[in-house]
């Protein structure tokens, strides 16, 4: 033990479903001078919790489930939460994941852990254990619920993260571990609701660098630029910043040595201030490149319009 903290009796007040103890110690203050207090502990073991998300789609999983605790506490009961469940000697992330295909059906491939605190360091020792963790279609494995041995009768949700976030503000979700992970994601995790996407398809590919064809390929990409702007977003792609710089720069012909110490690295500086990539078109090696950029900065990428949410 520290030498702040003099341990002088323990006594055991319950030990029915976890472990309800009276501890008298001496605290060493600030001060120097040691002062007996008295504190009870409940000891339920460690726990974890995750929120699960699609950064596509834009939603989360919770659950909703009756809660006695806050049923005595004027309450109806049914709180809305991020999956949780206690250690039991478990490693915390391990112990998530059977708890996510317990309460959610869904089994992810990996994990975030993001923080670890103390919910109520007042009374309880619990330590809990967050993570946050990307799901899918293919993810969904059963159907969730909870266990019935357990007591556990689990609706599932699947909720709109900005509406999620909104239930908080009015009341509608009051769990405190839910509310700080829906708070993580939105500063963290997801993307502006409006976002800035950079369009990218074939521009020289299949063309033999003939400037109608090139055109064409443009006007190809435009196409895609109307739509995305009528669904609240801001629409770029890399030729309308690249051309006009090459020209500045003195380039002669495209596939020159300046076009080509130019163009994609221009491309890919715009990349860096976009949120999501539109891949469009058909086979294209600098398309194809600026995706395997935008996923290496953990952009969306997207490959239909229909796949774009709209913004709010």
């Amino acid at each position: 033990m520290h030498d702040y903290v003099r341990i002088k009796s323990v006594q055991l007040l319950s030990d029915n479903w976890y472990v309800l103890k009276t501890t008298t110690f001496d605290l060493k203050r600030r001060d120097g001078r040691w002062q007996t207090m008295s504190r009870e502990t409940y000891d339920r073991g460690n726990g974890a919790v995750a929120l699960l998300y699609n950064r596509a789609r834009r939603t989360v999983l919770l659950t909703r489930q009756f809660r006695f605790p806050a049923y005595v506490n004027q309450h109806d009961g049914y709180l809305i939460e991020a999956p949780a469940g206690l250690l039991d000697e478990a490693h915390p992330e391990q112990r998530m994941h059977a708890e996510l295909e317990e309460e959610t059906g869904h089994k992810v491939d990996k994990l975030r852990p993001v923080f670890d605190v103390f919910m109520s360091p007042g009374s309880v020792t619990e330590r809990l254990h967050f993570f946050v963790g990307e799901y899918d279609a293919q993810s969904k494995i059963g159907s969730g619920g909870g266990l019935e041995q357990e007591g556990e009768d689990i609706e599932v949700l699947e909720l709109d993260a900005d509406k999620a976030l909104a239930m908080t503000a009015s009341g509608e979700i009051r769990d405190a571990k839910t509310i700080m992970l829906l708070q993580y994601l939105h500063l963290h995790l997801l993307p502006p609701r409006s976002m800035m996407i950079l369009v990218a398809g074939p521009y020289r590919s299949g063309t033999g660098d003939d400037p109608e064809r090139m055109a064409a390929n443009v006007a190809a990409m435009e196409a895609h630029v109307l739509p995305l702007y009528r669904k609240g977003h801001t629409p770029v792609l890399g030729e309308w910043l690249a051309l006009p710089v090459l020209h500045a720069a003195g380039s002669t012909y495209v596939g020159d040595a300046v076009h080509e110490e130019t163009f994609h690295p221009l491309c890919e500086r715009l990349l860096s201030h976009c949120n999501a990539v539109l891949r469009v078109g058909g086979a294209s090696a600098g398309a194809d490149a600026m995706v395997a950029a935008a996923r290496k900065l953990g952009k969306l990428v997207y490959h239909d319009l229909t796949e774009i949410p709209e913004a709010r």
